[in-house]
């Protein structure tokens, strides 16, 4: 943190070139700053922006003022529009601040204004020690620019204090600067990551545009198609027509020239024609349904050869021993997932052995606030690993671990798998 200290000349220099073309009197210009007031602990009033010490006009400029509002309040108090850069705009403002003149009023109005909650909270230290404890705290905040300005500000603010919280805001500055430019090697970082992602995205696009485009292709073949079917569906019906016509008109001009039997296997020949030009013309339209309609039977199919293999109907032989058969009597047993041929058994086993029998499909019906409510409820909880959606064998587990409930996996949805699964348990246990 460098301090701007300038002597009269430059000071007067550097303000008329930042307010040049404004045609405005700039007051205390060129007059010496004179040393600040002397100072002790006591006594209630604040200091003012011109008592600090010379050393902590710097800092509190810099850090309690942005750069623009600062600008807004040099151009209200001149009366113009300050032409000069930040950083001579920013030591003219300090030079100014050391006495009270109508730049420094206005500053420190400006300060009072924007700080105003905090300078509250440190009008209630009222000794030094208090003062320090508040700055430890709110320093640790967001509000770092208010808790600097009312605490350098605040009567009871010693030499002492002062150069602690100089220093820490000091050091604070330099930590902020290498942030910043770690956060810019950062930002240059994403930048080139989107640059490569938008290409990614433009070549995915690219695709998809053109698997849209072969699949209108084929669309309009197909529909090409069927209209050509259609069109020598109703040649070949015009033809029919005709050639009846046709055999009308010879029978009235010659009866008897065929006989009535190849009359009629003439016209079954053409109506099965007619039913083979109609079974190709809706062979297009039946052929997705027929494989939707096979992909459909094939899953209830394997879903139902599954199902018979998993559940065993085992006949109920007590094979559990007698400490599963105390541990269980008045527990709510909470079974989560699994087949619904498999439920019954499951509660069948837990009520003959005394135990309250809970059920929860998973997630496939049950909301997830259900599962929650029950596993709470749940004194031994089962969960069939190979029936239950992936988000709920995390929430049971995760459940289970956190509260130390005893909670079985089972693998084969069948009463053995679960009477092994009990025994287990209760040896474990």
């Amino acid at each position: 943190m460098t301090s701007c200290n300038l002597d009269p000349n430059q000071l007067e220099t550097l303000v008329r070139t930042a307010v040049a073309g404004t045609g405005v009197t700039v007051l205390g210009v060129g007059a010496p700053a004179g040393p600040p007031a002397h100072r002790t602990a006591q006594g209630s009033r604040r200091r003012r922006l011109w008592d600090l010490e010379g050393h902590a006009h710097c800092p509190v400029i810099g850090v309690c003022l942005p750069i623009a509002a600062l600008r807004r309040v040099v151009d209200r108090v001149l009366g113009g529009q300050a032409v000069a850069d930040d950083y001579e705009l920013h030591c003219g403002v300090i030079t100014d601040c050391k006495r009270r003149g109508p730049l420094a009023d206005a500053v420190q109005k400006e300060l009072d204004r924007r700080y105003m909650p905090a300078l509250r909270l440190a009008a209630k230290a009222k000794t030094t020690e208090a003062l320090a404890a508040y700055w430890l705290e709110a320093s640790a905040g967001k509000d770092l620019a208010g808790a600097f300005w009312a605490v350098l500000t605040h009567a009871r603010c010693t030499p002492a204090l002062e150069h602690a919280v100089l220093g820490e805001v000091h050091m604070l500055q330099h930590q902020v600067g290498s942030a910043t430019r770690a956060d810019l090697a950062r930002f240059e970082a994403l930048i080139d990551e989107n640059a490569i992602l938008a290409r990614e995205l433009g070549a995915a696009q690219q695709r998809s545009a053109r698997h849209v485009a072969e699949h209108n292709r084929q669309t309009e073949q197909r529909q090409a198609e069927l209209v050509r079917m259609r069109a020598e569906l109703i040649g070949r019906d015009t033809t029919l027509a005709m050639v009846r016509e046709q055999l009308q008109t010879l029978e009235q001009a010659s009866p008897g020239l065929r006989s009535r039997f190849e009359l009629a296997r003439e016209g079954q020949l053409q109506a099965e024609r007619i039913h083979d030009l109609q079974r190709a013309m809706l062979q297009a339209q039946q052929e997705a349904e027929r494989q939707r309609r096979r992909a459909d039977e094939a899953v209830v199919e394997q879903q139902h050869r599954d199902l018979q293999r998993a559940v065993v109907a085992e006949p109920d032989d007590g094979t559990l021993p007698d400490e599963a058969l105390t541990a269980l009597q008045n527990q709510a047993v909470l079974c989560v997932g699994g087949r619904t041929a498999v439920v019954p058994v499951y509660r069948q086993l837990i009520e003959r052995i005394g135990g309250r029998f809970m059920h929860h499909d998973g997630g496939d019906e049950d909301s997830a606030a259900k599962l929650d409510s029950t596993l709470a409820a749940a004194d031994l909880v089962i969960c069939q690993t190979g029936c239950i959606s992936h988000d709920a064998y995390w929430r049971v587990k995760d459940h289970c671990k956190r509260t130390g409930k005893r909670c079985l996996f089972v693998d084969t949805p069948s009463r053995a798998g679960l009477e092994r699964a009990l025994n287990e348990a209760t040896v474990k246990g």
